[in-house]
């Protein structure tokens, strides 16, 4: 074999060795305990066909929950509230362009008025670094094993975390993708969270 061949499949041979230890040597450690009250903002950005058109959007959010009630305000990347959404256990409101609209499933309503679906009743445990799996299992994130396929479809990927050697780390990077929902298909929806101040 000639030398240079060697070099380069030795070569090869360590990088593929680098990214099997990287993989590896990620963090165990899970996201902490659930909370029932955080304050949270950062970036969000959604890419889906309708009617055979590639649509996209990018904004910012901020995410205030309590165990009552959820309050997210949806921004343009100027700044301007573009909607507001209520949810409460009783119904759900949302209001966009001065109208409000309200109904007893949050992410029908996001679906209906926004146009595409945001998931705000997955969202709840997304952002803290859980879901419910295809089997209704309490999954917990960690650095290691970042991956589900939640009970309603959404397979979700925690991409980075704030530490990710952290005792308990907090996600960064949510991407959450769905086939289709509606007459949505393609959905991806990218979640950065911002460092709290």
């Amino acid at each position: 074999m000639p030398l240079t061949r060697r070099l380069t499949l030795l070569a090869f041979a360590a990088v593929l060795a680098g990214c099997a230890t990287g993989a590896a040597n990620r963090s165990t450690a899970t996201v902490g305990d659930y909370r029932d009250t955080i304050d949270l903002s950062g970036k969000l950005s959604v890419n889906y066909q309708k009617d055979g058109r590639q649509e996209s959007i990018t904004g910012n959010f901020n995410w205030e929950q309590r165990p009552e009630a959820i309050d997210v305000a949806l921004m343009s990347p100027l700044g301007q509230t573009v909607a507001t959404i209520n949810v409460t256990p009783n119904a759900a409101t949302l209001v966009q362009g001065g109208q409000e609209r309200t109904a007893s499933d949050i992410d029908s309503l996001t679906q209906e008025t926004l146009g595409w679906p945001l998931p705000v009743s997955g969202l709840r445990d997304w952002l803290q670094g859980y879901a419910l799996d295809a089997q209704g299992q309490r999954f917990r994130a960690s650095p290691a094993n970042n991956s589900v396929t939640t009970r309603d479809g959404w397979r979700l990927r925690f991409v980075e975390w704030q530490d990710a050697a952290a005792a308990q780390p907090v996600p960064r990077l949510i991407q959450a993708e769905r086939a289709a929902s509606g007459d949505i298909t393609d959905l991806a929806i990218r979640i950065v969270i911002l460092p709290a101040a």
